[in-house]
C-alpha cells in the first residue's frame, strides 16, 4: 500500500518548492519581497510616518466622505423644487442647488449684454453677481471630458479644495513656524479643522469657495515667500473668482511695513558697528511689492468695471447686488447695524461692537502673532471687509470658511487632544445643521446657504 501524501499544516517549516531544503533561509528575492511587505504594513499601521501630503489628502478625503454621508442622508428628505426632483441623486444635489444653478447658466450661456429690468424699472437678479472663473473652468473641463455639469462642477470644486488643503498645510508649517514650535502638529490639525468646518460642505458642491480658498492660500504663501510676480498672477485669477481681492491689498501693505521695519532695524544695527557702511534700500523689492499692491487693488475692482463696460451702465454691478439683497442700496456697515437691531433690539449695536471686539482680540492675540504677519492680517482684513460690504445673514457661515487662519488660532492655544477632537465633533455637527437647515430647501422658499 502506498504511503499517504504529506499534508502541509499551518506553521509547517518544510519547503514546498522542488529542491528546497527544510529549514533553509529565504532566498534573496523572498527576503526583499518580505522586507517590502513588512515596510508597507508598518507604514499603513503608522499614519504619522506618511509623507505630509499623503496625510493632508487622507484627512481631506475622510472629511469629504463624512460630508458625503451627511448629504446623502439629508437628500432623502429633500422635496421636489425648482432645481431637483424629490430625493435627488448626489450629483444632482451637489451640482444644481442654489447658486450652483447660476454658475451652470454662466457656463452654458455666458453673461448678458443688458441687465434684466422688471416692470417697476428696477434691475432684477442676474448672473453678473457671480464671478466667471469657476464656471468657465468647469466648461473647459466639460469640453475635454465630455461629462455633464452635475459630475464635473462638484468634482472641480472637490479637487480645488484638495489643492487648497495642501497649500494651507505648507503655509502654516512655514509661515507660522513659531506657532508650530509652540503647538506641534498645527499644520495638519488646521487642515483637519478647515476640512470639517460647518460650511466646508461647499468644498464638494458647485460653488466657488474651494477655488477661492486655493487662490487665497496660494497668494498668501507666495507673498510670504517673496515671490511677488507669481503672487500677482494668483491675485488676478482671484479677481475673477470671488469679490475678495481687495482685503488682500491690506495683507500686501502690512507685509511691506514688516519688511520695512526689518530693513530699518538692520540699518540701525549695522550703523552701530565701527566702520560698517550703510544698508542699501532694497529698491527692487520696493518696486515689486508696490506693483503687487497696485495689481491687488485693480483685481478687486476689475469685475465691477468690466460689468459696467459690457452692460453700458457704470453702476451695473452695484445695481445687481441691490437686486440680490432686496433691502435697498448697498451702503457700507449699515446692514450689520440693522441686523443686530433686528436680532437684539436696542442692544443690538452694543452686541455687534462686543462681537467685533472679541474677534479683533483673537486676531491680535499672541497665538495669532506667532502665525506670522500674512496669516495674522488676512482674517482681520477679510472680516473687516465683510462688515463693510455684505448683508449679514445665513450666507455668513459660508463666507467664514475663507478666514481659515482662525482655525490655526483656535487650535494654537493648547496641545490638548480633547480640545482638538471637541472642535472637530462640533464642526461635524455644524455640518449636519448646515445641510439640513440651509442646503435642504423646503419649498416654496428658504434661507440661502
Amino acid at each position: 500500500m502506498s504511503e499517504p501524501a504529506a499534508v502541509q499544516r499551518p506553521g509547517d517549516e518544510r519547503a514546498t518548492r522542488p529542491g528546497a531544503r527544510a529549514g533553509a533561509p529565504p532566498t534573496g528575492g523572498d527576503a526583499a519581497r518580505s522586507g517590502r511587505d513588512s515596510a508597507l504594513l508598518a507604514v499603513l499601521r503608522a499614519p504619522a510616518r506618511w509623507t505630509w501630503w499623503v496625510q493632508v489628502l487622507a484627512v481631506y478625503a475622510a472629511a469629504r466622505l463624512v460630508t458625503a454621508v451627511i448629504l446623502l442622508v439629508v437628500a432623502r428628505s429633500q422635496e421636489a423644487n425648482v432645481w431637483t426632483d424629490a430625493a435627488p441623486s448626489y450629483s444632482a444635489w451637489t451640482g444644481r442647488m442654489w447658486d450652483a444653478s447660476w454658475y451652470q447658466q454662466i457656463a452654458e450661456h455666458g453673461y448678458p449684454a443688458e441687465l434684466p429690468v422688471g416692470t417697476d424699472g428696477r434691475v432684477q437678479q442676474n448672473v453678473w453677481a457671480f464671478y466667471p472663473l469657476f464656471p468657465f473652468l468647469v466648461r473647459a473641463v466639460q469640453q475635454v471630458t465630455g461629462l455633464g455639469w452635475d459630475v464635473v462642477a462638484p468634482t472641480v470644486a472637490l479637487l480645488c479644495g484638495a489643492g487648497a488643503m495642501l497649500v494651507i498645510h505648507r503655509l502654516v508649517e512655514r509661515a507660522g513656524r513659531l506657532a508650530v514650535a509652540h503647538r506641534p502638529g498645527l499644520p495638519l490639525a488646521t487642515v483637519a479643522l478647515v476640512s470639517v468646518f460647518p460650511s466646508s460642505v461647499v468644498l464638494q458642491v458647485a460653488y466657488t469657495e474651494a477655488l477661492a480658498l486655493l487662490l487665497i492660500a496660494g497668494a498668501l504663501y507666495l507673498v510670504w515667500a517673496r515671490r511677488y510676480e507669481w503672487a500677482g498672477l494668483v491675485v488676478v485669477l482671484l479677481g475673477f473668482s470671488r469679490a475678495v481681492a481687495l482685503p488682500l491689498a491690506l495683507v500686501v501693505a502690512w507685509h511691506a511695513v514688516v519688511r520695512g521695519r526689518v530693513w530699518w532695524r538692520a540699518r540701525r544695527v549695522v550703523g552701530l558697528e565701527p566702520g560698517a557702511g550703510p544698508v542699501a534700500v532694497p529698491w527692487r523689492d520696493v518696486a515689486r511689492i508696490g506693483g503687487l499692491l497696485v495689481v491687488t487693488v485693480l483685481s478687486g475692482l476689475v469685475w465691477q468695471v468690466l460689468c459696467g463696460l459690457v452692460t453700458g451702465r457704470p453702476d451695473a454691478y452695484f445695481l445687481t447686488q441691490e437686486a440680490w439683497r432686496g433691502t435697498g442700496p448697498v451702503v457700507p456697515f449699515v446692514p450689520w447695524v440693522q441686523v443686530s437691531q433686528m436680532l437684539f433690539g436696542s442692544a443690538g449695536p452694543w452686541v455687534l461692537v462686543a462681537v467685533l471686539a472679541a474677534v479683533a482680540a483673537v486676531g491680535l492675540s499672541p497665538v495669532a502673532r506667532r502665525l506670522g504677519p500674512e496669516l495674522q492680517v488676512w482674517p482681520l482684513a477679510y472680516l473687516g471687509y465683510l462688515v463693510a460690504v455684505i448683508e449679514p445673514w445665513t450666507s455668513l457661515v459660508r463666507f467664514l470658511l475663507l478666514a481659515f487662519p482662525l482655525g490655526a488660532v483656535t487650535l494654537g492655544w493648547t496641545r490638548s487632544r480633547w480640545w482638538f477632537w471637541g472642535c472637530v465633533v462640533a464642526c461635524v455637527a455644524g455640518q449636519a445643521w448646515w445641510v439640513w437647515g440651509l442646503w435642504r430647501l423646503t419649498p416654496p422658499s428658504g434661507w440661502p446657504p
